[in-house]
């Protein structure tokens, strides 16, 4: 008798779990309105796929009977559109360069201030070329890397900052 009460109470404790914490009426909606239209959605996509290979299937032997015209009129459109492609791609290029030299020259230079200051400009491998030798000496006599170690130039001479 006393399991009979136990098992009642356990049954009416999972009754109250599952109305407490169970889905909400929001959710129960959400699935029955997800539900036919999923699978409406997958019975289109099947019945596509298999129209598309019926349609394959009976094209084929047309396609192979005048491939000799098709595949040159493939190429011929294909080559079109490839050089349409490109020169547009090139009308663009000369619009663009020809902008950023109007812009040039009028003094508007935008992200890059002083573009043919190329030379001038320190680059990190020149530091790491110049000044390696010294680094390794240093290391190699026990002493500390000076801070002024690494701002020197490729003919010895330290440059002024």
């Amino acid at each position: 008798m006393a399991e009979h009460r136990q098992q009642l109470h356990r049954t009416d404790n999972m009754k109250y779990h599952f109305h407490e914490n169970g889905p909400s009426t929001s959710k129960v909606l959400t699935v029955a309105t997800i539900l036919p239209i999923g699978a409406t959605l997958l019975f289109l996509s099947g019945f596509s796929f298999f129209a598309s290979l019926i349609g394959l299937a009976i094209a084929t032997p047309i396609f192979l009977i005048f491939s000799p015209v098709l595949v040159p009129a493939a190429l011929l459109i294909a080559g079109s559109v490839a050089g349409f492609l490109t020169s547009g791609a090139f009308g663009i290029t000369a619009l663009s360069s020809l902008s950023w030299i109007v812009n040039f020259l009028r003094g508007r230079r935008g992200s890059m201030s002083h573009p043919l200051q190329l030379d001038s400009m320190e680059w990190p491998t020149q530091d790491t070329e110049a000044n390696t030798g010294q680094k390794v000496k240093s290391r190699g006599q026990g002493g500390r890397i000076r801070e002024d170690a690494g701002k020197t130039q490729e003919g010895g001479n330290k440059s002024v900052d």
